[in-house]
């Protein structure tokens, strides 16, 4: 049994496919299955069923795969062991972010990571949390950033900060008569969301209480996957949205008259950083964790937590 043939198998787990998996790890289709038929061969067992499609392991073959991501997991410590002891930070990372966070705090993330550590390979991509839940599963992505808590046991959070809502009204709405609002002053039939796929769409709901959440008071439905569009929808189209605080850092000055906050328990989000069980990349991770922490105003940050989490699900 070799590292190489430990790989392959959870490879072909995590994609599925032999061919898939060859593609992830650059090498022929028939060159992997080869080296899996040998194992197999090795260990007298079938550790996939071929006949399924997508590939499934056997009873016996997820017992072997738990105990292969195990031992890549302990040689990724070593790998970790020896990065800890040189003076420059190298290495890659796939990073995955949640399109609501993304705008505010990544350009200034990115832009002090590289001049720290030139040698660091980030790719970084938007995903909704249904999918950075999937590839961190999977194996695809070193960590997410999202907002929390996720509730899946296969997955480890880090709190970063708690991120206040506030409301964007249009120009001479009623709720802009107020200093301060509270949930009981929202008309969900008013409201401006993000689409189904978006985490905060269920907070926002959640924020509502029991009301019956319709959507816009327009004879459409509008889901949209952008804060900007929501902010140009209530400008042409009146009503309101409910949106992250940090987003109001990339827009003009001048829509702040239109902003009002939460009385107290202030309504927010927890944004934390997720990695899967096997996650190794620690001092990587850190790096990133600094670099975004200090973008963030302090009273975010986790240590204050005496705010109103709204649930993402």
């Amino acid at each position: 049994m070799t590292l190489t043939q430990i790989e392959y198998i959870v490879a072909v787990e995590r994609n599925g496919s032999f061919v898939t998996a060859a593609e992830k790890c650059f090498v022929t289709q028939p060159t992997l299955s080869m080296q899996i038929q040998k194992l197999e061969e090795e260990l007298g067992i079938k550790i996939f069923d071929r006949n399924h499609h997508p590939i499934l392991p056997t009873d016996m073959g997820k017992r072997i795969l738990e105990q292969a991501k195990k031992v890549l997991y302990e040689r990724n410590i070593i790998d970790e062991l020896i990065l800890s002891q040189k003076d420059e930070l190298i290495g890659n990372l796939n990073v995955a972010i949640i399109p609501t966070v993304a705008p505010s705090i990544l350009p200034n993330t990115l832009k002090s990571l590289v001049k720290k550590y030139p040698k660091l390979d980030i790719t970084i991509s938007e995903m909704n949390t249904e999918n950075i839940i999937k590839q961190l599963k999977e194996g695809e992505l070193d960590f997410g950033i999202l907002s929390t808590p996720l509730y899946e046991k296969s997955l480890k959070e880090t709190v970063l900060y708690y991120e206040p809502y506030v409301i964007y009204a249009s120009k001479n709405h009623k709720l802009l008569n107020k200093k301060n609002i509270t949930p009981e002053d929202l008309d969900v039939n008013e409201i401006w969301s993000l689409g189904d796929e978006h985490c905060m769409r269920f907070q926002v709901i959640n924020l509502c209480g029991k009301q019956k959440f319709v959507g816009a008071q327009n004879p459409f439905t509008y889901h949209s996957g952008s804060i900007l569009s929501l902010i140009n929808m209530v400008d042409v189209n009146g009503g309101y949205t409910i949106l992250p605080e940090l987003a109001l850092s990339i827009f003009p000055e001048a829509i702040m008259k239109q902003v009002r906050t939460f009385n107290d328990p202030i309504p927010v989000r927890e944004i934390s950083l997720v990695t899967n069980k096997y996650f190794t990349k620690n001092k990587l991770s850190i790096a990133f964790m600094d670099s975004l922490l200090s973008n963030i105003p302090e009273p975010m940050k986790a240590k204050n937590k005496k705010r109103r989490i709204l649930n993402t699900n």
